[in-house]
């Protein structure tokens, strides 16, 4: 898990540099990553890419945001969550619709 225990003393909304992990059109989508990415230990921060977010929510895409020392962290975090194969309901859905 993420631990730098000089960067956990300000808030990520007060880091000058943050890396973009992930980002999609699709704000819900964003939403889930960000729930993933925070259940485990990394802060987060929800921006939008072309637009302001409090002008214009959810026009232009969505990008998820995290300190520099946690971005390589979180982008296993996103890949292992892509490649886990789908838990037995969620396949027994499939097959019967």
């Amino acid at each position: 898990m993420a631990t730098n225990p000089s960067s956990r003393n300000r808030s990520i909304a007060q880091t000058r540099e943050l890396v973009a992990v992930f980002d999609t059109m699709d704000e819900t989508e964003a939403l889930v990553v960000q729930g993933l990415l925070e259940s485990n230990g990394i802060e987060t921060l929800l921006a939008n890419r072309e637009a302001p977010q409090d002008v214009l929510p959810g026009v232009g895409g969505v990008v998820i945001r995290v300190r520099p020392d946690d971005a390589e962290e979180a982008r296993e975090i996103i890949a292992a969550q892509r490649n886990a194969p789908p838990d037995a309901e969620e396949s027994s859905e499939l097959e019967n619709p």
